[in-house]
Parts: structure tokens; C-alpha cells; sequence
């Protein structure tokens, strides 16, 4: 199933609501010719980007493993606020 931009922005700041505000601070968007999510967080002066593979996504949409997400934000959360 794919989700909205928004609902995957709003699962990822129920995990990690420290990562500010959807369309803001998170960008996430569907790369069609990647076939992936991309995640953009920003703090101040620092963007960084990460890839989420859609069953990643899926699995964590519907509630199952958010681990590699979890992962991947937590990595991203990391580097941002240690700036």
C-alpha cells in the first residue's frame, strides 16, 4: 500500500517527535524513479537525507517493525542534533 507523504511524516514524529515539524524541519517525499522514500530532516544549517525502501515504510505504517526506520530517523536525529 503506499501512504501519503504526510501520514508517513506524522508516524515517523510519533516515534521521534524531537525532529520538528512536518513540511518544516521533515521533508518526506516519494522518489518514483528510486522507487524509495526520502527522508529530509533539517536543524539550523544542517540538512541530512536518508532513503527509506517502501516495505520499510509498510511495515512501519501498519504498524508492525519500525525498526530499520526507527534506525535510519534515529541515525539522521542524531547527527542533526549533535550538529
Amino acid at each position: 500500500a503506499m501512504y501519503s507523504e504526510k501520514e508517513l511524516c506524522d508516524k515517523i514524529r510519533s516515534i521521534y517527535p524531537e525532529v520538528g515539524e512536518c513540511g518544516i524541519d521533515l521533508q518526506v517525499e516519494f522518489d518514483g524513479s528510486k522507487d524509495a522514500w526520502v527522508v529530509d530532516l533539517k536543524k539550523g544549517e544542517q540538512s541530512l537525507i536518508t532513503h527509506l525502501e517502501p516495505q520499510d515504510a509498510a511495515s512501519c505504517m501498519e504498524g508492525e517493525k519500525c525498526v530499520s526506520l526507527g534506525t535510519q530517523i534515529g541515525q539522521l536525529v542524531d547527527r542533526v542534533s549533535k550538529g
